[in-house]
């Protein structure tokens, strides 16, 4: 591997002592031993900065070809700029910068899309999102807003006199998530889509290039999602006057009427719910000439073009306001007012800048692939792994297309990332792409807190807040009228609804996320004012729940192992939750130094809950009663919850515990004779696309390399589509948002007080650095390993006071360490 790496950090010494202080890493203690420096000296002493990068100019896009000829030579890429002169077409050069040696983190083709889910490819600034096809005649910009959703407020089936087994997506019952628009334009002149075609989306900047055509026939087509103008920016660039020619129209999804005016096309309309909605295209910029046809737009003329794209609901993340805000069509019309007086450049700066932040917060890398790997396309080289070839530069890519991802569908002061991300172009998704509590929308922020996107994780915490009001209202029809606290059914929607069966730990689920916000982050205001009393609420639920089973033991009453088997008493799955929920409760107590009566009430229920159970397998019992079956291919592993993401069972902590439960999971993927597992040996119900990353994140817990790093394999050569999106099948993101989450567990974990230096590293992965990951406490972590073992690292604490000494496992060696300041 090329030494992309710098040196950081403070030489730390070791204290003899040290107490555990809230969430974060032990600061010492009995059996904590080390070396006098953070350092290992068993190798170069080499930061993980993930090295310094060449990009694409701002006018040309990557050509993967190149970084392959980059490898050879050692070129670090120059930047060609078309000149202008007065009067002329300016030429689209075809000299591309180059690459790094270690490659780039790209999605690229050498064909249009035609397939939505399997070959488009997504942008999304957190609210707003597009899926793009580049087709050469016919442009097809398919565009959701995540608020655009039917149904009713505050939902639920008993309520509406359903049965629980009812899932009713209609626009009058719970509802389901709504397919907005299209763009379209269509363009006159003949193009040339297989003359050097290339489409491309850059993971680090956001922006999708469409590039094709001949010398002096050249088009190119830039599109990204902006946050900080909050709308979509489209720009198309030709060498022939006429090759923009084209018709454009603007399609709404729910039948709503557009009309075009001077340079805009816009929409707006109401819902069988009341939401009202609106959208609008304006074309900003152009050296062309621009005419109004009906409801169209034309473009005669123009080698530059510029549209903006924007829509909204008046929807609003607030029950008190019965979720509904301000009309949108102003704040449509302002928002493209506010971005038309700025020059595409200054939009694309602006949009690469802040894209560009946030993906540098955390980089990875663990090898490169070879040089004629990475000059094929994302399909061809998914081909080539799905065949069994190796290309760890891809495994890489899937890292970071799942921060990508979670960063483009989810933002402070928005909704979460649904099922599908905020990409949908169907008004009758799959389970209406909604938010399933049994696992699916909690892998979707999995990867938020140690991956450093702690921002977008504040977007579930606000809608956990707001769907309690409602989802109080209907926890006291189902479970009394005095009922304190509140829980939720499998499916929620953003007007606080609730649909098909009770996941009666859902809210308890949702606590450990409110809690993760605050362990890793260590905002005091935060865990005070929002986490610390909505946890709390949560324990009074279960406070009054739970039932003595005549021994003096707590048993939750008719639970269930989500989608699998009877509702009976005393499920596993349950109590591993509550035990979870206890523990967050107690920590953020202490912390808070408050309410020291009822940390003692629940410390009691605690302590007094029915335990785990090993079976006659030697399995970790799914049920209360021993009837786990071996050849079950199941593909929920709820009662592995206290592995993962529990904190609970550990190697070290509970080694039988811990034991039962790698039997149970290497059973659950098809070798309950305890043999090798392998991708192949996963079958039928198990290939799923969140399966494989819960049972990575497990396996990595468990401290079993070699299988977590399979099921990352088994993720992408079953359940990965040639756009590299995940699929259950149909496509559903969680499998993107929890393989990152996954990763991130393979190479640091801190959920037992330690922060634990490369606890599963594959061996296929012997050398490679990591800088940014986060451990619990407040604490950045950089590492870099050469022959499976750590040559250097660096604890900074950024987000905690706290200097106290860390333990921290170093090659199977505890050591203290005192974090360099942030």
């Amino acid at each position: 591997m090329r030494d992309r790496s710098r040196r950081v950090g403070e030489t730390c010494h070791p204290r003899e002592e040290a107490t555990r202080t809230g969430p974060g890493p032990l600061t010492g203690g009995e059996g904590v031993t080390g070396p006098t420096s953070h350092r290992s000296t068993t190798g170069a002493t080499r930061a993980a900065s993930g090295g310094t990068q060449a990009h694409e100019s701002d006018d040309h896009a990557y050509d993967p070809s190149a970084a392959a000829q980059s490898r050879q030579t050692g070129n670090t890429g120059t930047s060609c700029r078309p000149r202008t002169s007065a009067g002329t077409v300016p030429a689209i050069a075809t000299d591309q910068p180059a690459a790094t040696p270690t490659g780039r983190h790209l999605l690229w083709f050498r064909r249009p899309a035609v397939d939505w889910q399997s070959q488009a490819l997504p942008i999304g600034n957190g609210r707003l999102g597009a899926m793009l096809f580049g087709q050469p005649d016919h442009e097809r910009i398919q565009f959701n807003e995540q608020s655009l959703w039917g149904g009713v407020d505050g939902y639920d089936n008993a309520l509406a006199g359903q049965p629980d087994d009812v899932f009713d997506p209609s626009m009058t019952g719970f509802g389901c998530y709504l397919a907005f628009g299209d763009l379209h334009l269509r363009f006159h002149a003949h193009q040339q889509p297989d003359v050097d075609y290339r489409r491309t989306l850059d993971l680090e900047t956001g922006i999708h290039t469409t590039r094709f055509g001949t010398p002096g026939r050249v088009l190119r087509r830039e599109a990204f999602a902006s946050r900080t103008a909050d709308l979509l920016v489209l720009h198309y660039v030709a060498e022939r006057a006429d090759a923009l020619d084209c018709d454009i129209t603007l399609t709404s999804a729910q039948d709503a009427t557009a009309t075009a005016d001077a340079a805009t096309i816009a929409f707006r309309g109401m819902l069988g719910n009341g939401l009202r909605y609106a959208a609008a295209v304006r074309v900003a910029a152009t050296d062309g000439q621009v005419t109004t046809d009906g409801h169209r737009l034309r473009v005669r003329s123009a080698t530059r073009l510029t549209l903006l794209l924007d829509a909204r609901t008046d929807y609003r993340l607030d029950a008190a306001a019965r979720w509904r805000g301000a009309d949108p069509e102003p704040a449509v019309r302002a928002a493209l007012d506010a971005a038309a007086g700025q020059p595409h450049a200054s939009l694309r700066a602006a949009h690469r800048a802040q894209s560009r932040t946030v993906a540098d917060r955390v980089r990875v890398s663990w090898g490169a692939s070879a040089d004629q790997v990475v000059a094929l396309p994302t399909d061809e080289r998914l081909a080539r792994y799905r065949a069994g070839g190796v290309d760890p530069e891809l495994e890489q890519t899937m890292f970071v297309l799942g921060r990508y991802l979670l960063h483009s569908s989810s933002r402070p002061g928005g909704l979460p990332a649904n099922l599908q991300g905020l990409w949908n172009d169907s008004n009758q998704p799959p389970w209406a792409a909604d938010y399933h509590t049994n696992i699916n929308v909690q892998m979707a922020y999995w990867c938020a807190e140690t991956t450093d996107l702690g921002d977008s994780h504040r977007a579930l915490v606000e809608f956990v807040r707001q769907v309690a009001v409602p989802s109080r209202v209907a926890t006291r029809n189902a479970f009394g009228a005095h009922t304190r606290g509140w829980t939720a059914r499998t499916s929620q929607s953003i007007f606080g609804g609730n649909s098909w069966q009770w996941n009666t730990v859902a809210s308890a689920w949702y606590a450990q996320h409110l809690y993760e916000h605050w362990a890793f982050g260590q905002d005091v205001g935060y865990l005070r004012n929002t986490a610390y009393p909505m946890i709390k609420e949560i324990c009074e639920f279960w406070t009054d729940r739970l039932v003595d089973d005549g021994t003096g033991t707590l048993i939750a009453p008719q639970g269930w192992s989500p989608e699998h088997g009877p509702r009976e008493d005393g499920v596993p799955y349950d109590h591993q939750i509550i035990r979870d929920l206890f523990q967050n409760y107690l920590d953020c107590a202490v912390a808070l130094d408050v309410d020291h009566d009822y940390q003692a009430t629940v410390a009691d229920l605690r302590s007094r809950l029915a335990p785990d159970r090993i079976g006659r397998w030697g399995q970790l019992q799914e049920w209360r009663e021993d009837r786990d079956d071996p050849d079950d291919r199941h593909r929920h592993t709820s009662h592995l919850f206290a592995v993962h993401p529990g904190r609970e069972i550990t190697p070290t902590g509970s080694p039988g515990f811990a034991a039962a439960a790698l039997v149970s999971l290497t059973a659950r993927c098809g070798r309950h004779d305890g043999g090798p597992v392998s991708d192949t040996t996963v079958t039928g119900d198990s290939r799923r696309s969140w399966t494989w990353p819960w049972r990575a994140a497990i396996f990595a817990r468990l401290g079993q390399a070699p299988q977590a790093w399979t099921m990352l394999r088994g993720l992408l050569r079953h359940n990965t589509l040639d756009n590299l999106l995940c699929t259950h099948p149909p496509m559903q993101l969680d499998g993107n948002f929890g393989i990152t989450a996954a990763i991130a567990e393979m190479l640091l974990q801190s959920h037992d007080g330690t922060i634990h230096l490369l606890p599963a590293l594959p061996p296929h992965w012997p050398d490679g650095s990591f800088a940014g990951l986060r451990a619990r406490g407040g604490y950045r972590v950089d590492c870099v390993w050469r022959a499976g073992r750590v040559t250097d690292f660096t604890i900074t604490a950024d987000r905690t006071p706290r200097r106290d000494p860390v333990a921290v496992r170093v090659d199977g060696q505890d050591v203290l360490v005192e974090p360099a300041p942030g």
